[in-house]
Order: C-alpha cells, then structure tokens, then sequence
C-alpha cells in the first residue's frame, strides 16, 4: 500500500465502540438540555483536539483552526437544544466544523494543507523513504519533508469537498456513513470521492518517483 492509497486504507473503530461513545455523549447532551450547562465542557474536552485537527487540515493556518474550532463550540452550544440524537453528537459537531471550516475557506479563499504524519509510520512509507534515500543520497528527513510538500501540492488539485471527505477519513478515521453525514451528501458519494482522491493522489506521487 503507497503512501497516496493509505488514505482508503485505515481500518476503522468498531460500530459497537462508536455506539458506546454515541449514548455516552448522549447522556450529556441531555444533561445540558435539562439546565447542567457545566456540563458541555465534557463534550469540550473530549473532542476539542479532534475537531482542531480536522479544521486545522482544511485551512492551513493554526490561528484561524482555533478561531473556527472555538466557534463551532459556541455553535454547538447554542443549538444543543435543536439536538435530538438522531445523529452521534461526533458527527453532528464535525457537521458544524466542517461547514464553518468551509464557509471560512470560500471567503478567505485559502489553500487546504494535508498532514503527512498520519502516514509516515506506515511500512510501504518508510521503504518509499529507503528508496528515495538510496536515490537521492540524502537523509530520511529531507525527503519526508519533500514528499510532504509533494502530497499538499496534490492534494490542491482535488476539489474542497474531495480534500473535505479524505482529511475526514485520514485524520480521524471517520466511517463512510459518518463522512456522509457530516458531508451532508451519500455514502456512495464518499466512496466515489475517496477513490478519486486515491487516483489523483497515487498518480501526483508515482510522477514524482518516476522524475
């Protein structure tokens, strides 16, 4: 599996484990409804880094992540009573986050950024790494950096909602049908958008091995 194909590659968190943490949010999300305010503050910290993560992938740019990360909190906070369960509150959160992230990416016009660490550690990586070594005759790190730069610059050639589903499935391991639902679109839309993003993604890199 190359570094590209890892994307729609990572296995997934069990649908009994999302469960637990769905009813788990659950009881909370009710608490607060019935006046517990203090409450949201556990729904904070348990998805406050995650939610940064994610955002901070689509702007590229840390102040604006923790901007729009605070905001889709207060969001969130604001609408809870609209909350009825129907969704995990995981998925509804990220819904939040990611249309703000959007919304923000439409006005400043700004260029996605696809962290590379969620990669590095994986074997058919790391013989990438060996082989551009023994290529180029440098350090392993000039050339993670360099792959790096090399994925971002492909991931700019995919659309925002391409880059928006593969950074939901790469940084958080985000299920299909949790993708659709906080893309608002089909699990088979998903699918079709991470396949074509694996092809754009496999073809950018292999153009660069081959140079």
């Amino acid at each position: 599996m190359s570094a590209a194909s890892k994307v729609l590659g990572k296995p997934l968190v069990s649908s009994s484990e999302r469960q637990q943490e769905a009813d788990i949010d659950w009881a909370v999300v009710q608490r607060v409804q019935e006046g517990e305010v203090g409450a949201f503050d556990q729904l904070v910290i348990r998805y406050r880094e995650r939610v940064y993560g994610v955002v901070y992938n689509m702007t590229s740019n840390r102040e604006d992540a923790a901007d729009l990360t605070q905001d889709a909190f207060i969001k969130a906070f604001k609408s809870i009573n609209r909350f009825q369960g129907q969704s995990s509150f995981f998925t509804w959160l990220y819904r939040i986050a990611v249309n703000s992230a959007l919304s923000h990416l439409r006005k400043a016009k700004l260029r996605t950024f696809f962290s590379f660490e969620k990669i590095v550690e994986d074997d058919k990586t790391t013989e990438l790494l060996a082989q551009l070594t023994d290529k180029h005759g440098a350090d392993r790190g000039v050339y993670v950096r360099e792959l790096q730069e090399k994925l971002n610059e492909a991931m700019q050639k995919l659309s925002t909602k391409h880059r928006t589903v593969v950074t939901l499935f790469e940084i958080d391991d985000l299920s299909h049908e949790q993708i659709a639902e906080v893309a608002g679109c089909s699990v088979g839309t998903v699918r079709s958008r991470l396949h074509y993003a694996k092809q754009i993604l496999q073809s950018e890199l292999q153009s660069y091995l081959n140079a």
